[in-house]
C-alpha cells in the first residue's frame, strides 16, 4: 500500500500546484479591467444571445470558482467574484461556462456522453474506495498455498467502479477544452474583448483545463495501481 500512498501524495502535490497558479492566475487578470465595461453576467448573456439562446439564465452563486453551467434546469451558475466583476478572468469564465450552453444547444456528442455518465459515476464514486479496500482485505484473508493470490473478485468489482470514474474525468476533458476553444472564438469574433485582455482570457482557462488534466491522469495512475494489484504484477 506505501506505492498507493506515494501515488496519491504526488497527485495531491501537483494538484495543489496547478490550483495555486490557477487562483494567481485569475487574481491578475482580475486587475485587467475590460475596455467595454461589461461584467460577467453581461458577457454570458451577450454570449447566449450571439449564439440565439434563449432559454438559459445567468444566475450568481455563492464561493469562488463555483461557476458551472447547469444542463438540467439551464442555468450558466457564475460565483460572486465573476457575475459582477469587469475584467479577462471574469470574462473569461463566463464566456466558458456559455460555451458549455451552446454545447448543451447544438448537441455536442461529448457533453451528452458527460451527462449520461453523471448518474453511474455518482454510484461508483461513493462506493469504490469501500469495495477497493473491502476486496484487498478478501484477498489478504482468503490467500492459500494454492491460491496464492485469494479470492480477487471483490477487488475486481472496486477496479470497474473505479475505472468508471477514471473514463469520466477523460471524458471531461473534451468537453473543458472545446467549451473553452469556443469561448475565445466567441470572445475574439465579436472583438468583445481587446488582443491584450484576450491574452488574459487564454491564460486563464489554459490553467483552468489544466486542473481537469491533472485529476484525469491521478485517476489513471491509482487505477493502474490497482490493475496490477488485481493481476498479482505487484505485492503487499
Amino acid at each position: 500500500m506505501i506505492g498507493y500512498y506515494v501515488i496519491i501524495g504526488i497527485t495531491m502535490l501537483v494538484s495543489w500546484y496547478v490550483s495555486s497558479k490557477l487562483k494567481s492566475k485569475f487574481e491578475y487578470y482580475s486587475n485587467v479591467h475590460l475596455r467595454n465595461g461589461l461584467s460577467g453576467k453581461e458577457v454570458a448573456e451577450k454570449m447566449l444571445r450571439d449564439n440565439g439562446i434563449n432559454d438559459v439564465q445567468v444566475i450568481s452563486v455563492p464561493g469562488q470558482l463555483t461557476d458551472h453551467y447547469n444542463p438540467a434546469d439551464k442555468t450558466v451558475n457564475l460565483s460572486e467574484g465573476v457575475y459582477m466583476q469587469r475584467n479577462a478572468a471574469a470574462a473569461a469564465v463566463a464566456a466558458h461556462e456559455c460555451g458549455h450552453a451552446v454545447q448543451h444547444a447544438v448537441g455536442y456528442s461529448m457533453l451528452q456522453l458527460r451527462s449520461r455518465l453523471v448518474p453511474i459515476v455518482n454510484i461508483s464514486s461513493n462506493l469504490m474506495q469501500f469495495v477497493i479496500f473491502a476486496g484487498i482485505a478478501v484477498m489478504a484473508a482468503s490467500r492459500t498455498i494454492e491460491n496464492p493470490n485469494g479470492n480477487t473478485t471483490v477487488l475486481a468489482i472496486g477496479v470497474a467502479l473505479f475505472a468508471v470514474t477514471t473514463l469520466f474525468a477523460f471524458v471531461t476533458l473534451p468537453v473543458e477544452y472545446d467549451a473553452s476553444n469556443r469561448a475565445m472564438k466567441w470572445l475574439k469574433d465579436t472583438g468583445t474583448v481587446t488582443a491584450e485582455e484576450y491574452v488574459g482570457v487564454q491564460d486563464s482557462l489554459k490553467w483552468a483545463a489544466r486542473t481537469y488534466v491533472v485529476a484525469a491522469i491521478g485517476s489513471l495512475v491509482q487505477l493502474l495501481y490497482w490493475v496490477s494489484l488485481l493481476m498479482g504484477g505487484r505485492r503487499n
